[in-house]
């Protein structure tokens, strides 16, 4: 199957079709800029109907066996297994990804379906007590309905199927629209798996479009109860507030600037440990994760020895082809994010950064740079930087430690690193941030665990339980036996 020639669609109540647009999303390979498909763009009329034919489509879905829900979801997983050379090829292909990173989003996808396969029989209605005699107060979890979902580029499959497997399985219906960068892993291919998992027409529905078309029309439309958002803490708070106008709730997984702290307590092996995790901290897919450890902050009293192992196995990362085995950092995800950071990095350096490691741009592919020396009042330190370049903080003491992760206003992600398990788990309920990680690195996905952020880094959870409280609704149902008396 060619990808990027039979998935290049708009898929609207199981119909593959051409959006009616006036113009077409080119979609590139950010390596060596082989156009991979042109996809002209739906339309606020496309947008209408994918959510219409998922407004027809929900309720008998709902009506459903949870057990039939559930084998969907066991096909898709099946399928995903079966087609994994072809999936990885494609991230590679779209993404810039390499091998290791297209086989990491394939495998945690996998882990996210067994856990979502698992929720359909997750939602328990309650019986509450009550103050009146001979009544009964009965509580019924339900879907919402239909969820709307807005995917991003840097793992398009693994975000999406995030909340549209958990979503579906608990008997809604999904219009996705996937990032422009990533329109065929972040949608086409997930309507293909569902298509062909024996999913009914209409209940997911992929529209590949932009705002400049479109407006506001996939949130303010009267149809999607929830609108789960992956992307920057910009757009975030745009959907956040047009879907908070149009009484919707909202799942939102925005930027982050997640702080890596190595504490005064490590021996030799705990350092070398502390400096691999913060490598693959840092430049995981080119440092293109919300995720990554923007700034890694070492105390004094180990910070020679750090920053020599760290700089050491910067230095050694390969940068270019991503379909070459040997190498770690392949391109970022475009022309223009390969500028900013290239200009970004020369901005810090006249301010006064200097440049432990210096890497050259070549095209869309940004070698890593290491850069220490900021001003405590530095922009860098306070914005996401999505690209492979690592702030080094050094810190006196672990107080200081605890305001500096603590400053700036995102609070995604983060990790400490420290030869006392007890003192890592106290650091780290000090930072405000959703997710931490004790002696470990700071991207992490756990199907079961909660996934979300603090301050500007989001609102609301995916995974588990979470994700049966962002795609379900209580529903109290009182039942009264026998007369009563009422007032008046």
């Amino acid at each position: 199957m060619s990808y990027f020639t039979d998935l290049a669609h708009q898929y609207i109540d199981g119909e593959w079709r051409t959006g009616s647009g006036s113009w077409d999303i080119i979609d590139f390979n950010p390596y060596n800029g082989e156009k991979l498909a042109a996809i002209t763009v739906a339309t606020a009329l496309e947008v209408d109907e994918a959510y219409r034919a998922a407004e027809r489509a929900q309720p008998a879905w709902a009506e459903t066996s949870p057990y039939l829900r559930r084998q969907v979801l066991e096909r898709v997983l099946a399928l995903v297994g079966e087609r994994r050379e072809e999936i990885v090829e494609a991230i590679i292909d779209e993404l810039g990804g390499t091998r290791l990173k297209a086989e990491h989003e394939v495998r945690t996808s996998e882990e996210y379906l067994r856990e979502a396969i698992h929720l359909a029989l997750r939602p328990e209605g309650r019986i509450l007590s009550t103050s009146a005699d001979g009544r009964e107060n009965r509580v019924y979890r339900l879907p919402v309905g239909v969820v709307g979902v807005i995917s991003p580029f840097n793992f398009p499959l693994l975000v999406a199927l995030r909340s549209v497997a958990p979503a579906l399985v608990l008997g809604n219906a999904v219009v996705i629209k996937p990032n422009q960068n990533a329109p065929v892993v972040g949608g086409g291919l997930v309507a293909r798996l569902f298509e062909d998992a024996g999913l009914p027409a209409g209940l997911l529905n992929v529209v590949v479009t932009d705002i400049a078309e479109i407006g506001d029309a996939l949130l303010e439309h009267p149809v999607p109860k929830v609108i789960s958002f992956a992307g920057s803490d910009r757009v975030g708070r745009h959907v956040g507030a047009i879907a908070g106008a149009n009484f919707k709730r909202t799942v939102l997984e925005l930027s982050g600037n997640s702080a890596f702290v190595v504490l005064d307590d490590l021996d030799d092996a705990g350092l070398d440990q502390a400096v691999d995790a913060a490598v693959a901290s840092r430049f995981f897919f080119q440092g293109q994760v919300c995720t990554a450890a923007n700034r890694i902050l070492v105390d004094r009293r180990v910070e020679r020895e750090f920053t020599e192992r760290f700089v050491a196995r910067v230095r050694a990362l390969k940068a270019g082809d991503p379909r070459d085995p040997e190498t770690r950092i392949g391109p970022v995800i475009s022309t223009f994010q390969a500028e900013a950071l290239t200009a970004l990095v020369d901005q810090a350096i006249e301010d006064g950064a200097t440049a432990l490691v210096r890497g050259r741009t070549r095209g869309n592919v940004v070698e890593p740079t290491v850069l220490t020396d900021l001003a405590e009042d530095s922009p860098l330190l306070r914005q996401e930087i999505f690209g492979p370049v690592a702030l080094l903080v050094p810190f006196d003491g672990e107080e200081e430690a605890v305001r500096i992760a603590n400053s700036g206003p995102y609070g995604l992600s983060g990790a400490v690193h420290t030869a006392d398990l007890a003192r890592g788990v106290s650091f780290a309920r000090r930072i405000v941030t959703g997710m931490m990680h004790v002696n470990d690195v700071t991207v992490q996905d756990e199907p079961l665990a909660p996934f979300g952020g603090e301050k500007s880094s989001g609102v609301g959870r995916l995974g588990g339980d979470a994700a049966v409280e962002a795609f379900t609704t209580q529903q109290w149902v009182s039942v009264r036996a026998g007369r009563s008396r009422f007032p008046l």
